[in-house]
């Protein structure tokens, strides 16, 4: 008997709008005993079924998956996971035109399966659960991504994430058989060539989520000398230097992400002014001679993701932002990032702003970045807009 949640009245116009989230605050009693991850009904202070979802104690207490008195299963999985299929496909011609190969294919609350990450490399699908309910679905999930790519997967992956008392297990849930697994395989995203390493790499083994904004450097870099900081596998630096960039310095702190950038410069015929320093990108970038570099990328990790680390957050961003813009050479591009999703776009802005002005340099803003098509926003949870760029002109 599944168990039910209650809300307080009132706290129903979110549900009502279909925002996927039920948080603690708005709980008022809990009928029954549920385990995290169990499937729980909703239901209004008036006793209405608003929808049921993956129950899990903490801030989020309930993340939606229907808002109805539908079965979750394997059906319900293939159905959402189709069409995820066909809006990359429709959304990404690189995709049709057998230039990439390597997207998101499930995307969370965007593609209305809150707390599952998917992701597609070549012929192996890689499984990431933030959630209790999906990982003790993901075997539900693994048929129904069989069953919609047919005989078109090798393997699936799955790559779990611990949050509070959940922690699971890395696991192969699917090997097509005659098939060895492999710990990384070669991809192409829009025809440049990547080793993504699933097991070892962060995420799920390659930021996915920057594929327009990298294709954006490679048409601004050439004739540039390149430097892109906290590099990771080198993915910046590769269509820098597919774009005509005269060289490109990559720098990360970690010697795993170094070795593969070196790797991924190699497999696409970069072996000349490609440098790979395993250092700490900050302390590199003040040690950079002015004016040596026409076109920087600060991409660092998320400095926020929490709430009460949001000012700290708005300090490094403008710390960095300002060090860049200080020394990037006269008439110099600068591609600058954040991934924290406390940090809305609008406190971004201000932070480089801030930084423009602590470096004394005329800047202009010639481009606003967000995430890619296969990275959709639910227009219900605007929280899943969480990448924000700016590419600016220094005079």
């Amino acid at each position: 008997m599944e168990s039910k949640v209650i809300l307080k009245k009132g706290k129903d116009q979110s549900l009502m709008r279909f925002h996927p989230w039920v948080f603690s605050g708005a709980v008022a009693k809990i009928l029954g005993d549920p385990e995290n991850g169990d499937i729980v009904r909703v239901m209004s202070s008036g006793s209405i079924l608003l929808g049921k979802g993956h129950f899990q104690k903490g801030s989020i207490m309930v993340r939606m998956l229907v808002w109805d008195n539908s079965a979750i299963d394997t059906d319900l999985y293939i159905s959402r996971i189709s069409k995820a299929l066909r809006l990359r496909q429709a959304a990404i011609p690189s995709i049709k035109e057998g230039m990439t190969d390597c997207y998101r294919l499930v995307h969370g609350e965007g593609d209305y399966l809150p707390g599952l990450i998917v992701d597609i490399y070549g012929r192996i699908a890689v499984m990431q659960t933030h959630s209790a309910g999906m990982y003790n679905c993901r075997k539900d999930i693994a048929e129904a991504i069989k069953e919609v790519f047919k005989d078109k997967i090798d393997a699936i992956y799955s790559k779990s994430t611990p949050i509070g008392s959940f922690k699971g297990d890395d696991d192969y849930l699917y090997i097509r058989e005659g098939y060895t697994p492999q710990s990384q395989t070669e991809v192409r995203e829009n025809g440049c060539r990547f080793l993504v390493d699933w097991e070892k790499g962060q995420k799920t083994g390659f930021f996915l989520d920057q594929r327009d904004n990298r294709n954006l450097v490679g048409r601004l870099s050439d004739g540039m000398k390149v430097l892109n900081l906290f590099c990771y596998t080198g993915g910046f630096s590769v269509y820098a230097m597919s774009g005509g960039a005269i060289g490109c310095d990559s720098v990360d702190s970690s010697q795993l992400a170094i070795d593969a950038c070196k790797k991924n410069l190699e497999l696409n015929g970069f072996t000349q002014n490609c440098e790979c320093v395993c250092t700490d990108a900050i302390e590199y970038l003040k040690n950079v001679e002015n004016g040596k570099y026409g076109l920087m990328i600060v991409d660092p990790p998320a400095f926020a993701k929490h709430l009460s680390a949001k000012q700290n957050a708005l300090r490094a961003y403008k710390k960095l932002n300002a060090m860049a813009i200080e020394k990037v050479a006269k008439g110099g591009i600068v591609f600058t990032f954040s991934c924290s999703q406390v940090v809305d776009k609008t406190d971004f802005a201000l932070a480089v702003f801030s930084a423009a002005a602590m470096a004394k340099r005329k800047v202009r803003i010639i481009h606003r970045l967000t995430q890619p098509a296969d990275h959709p926003v639910n227009i219900c949870h605007p929280e899943g807009e969480y990448l924000k760029g700016l590419v600016l002109y220094v005079e």
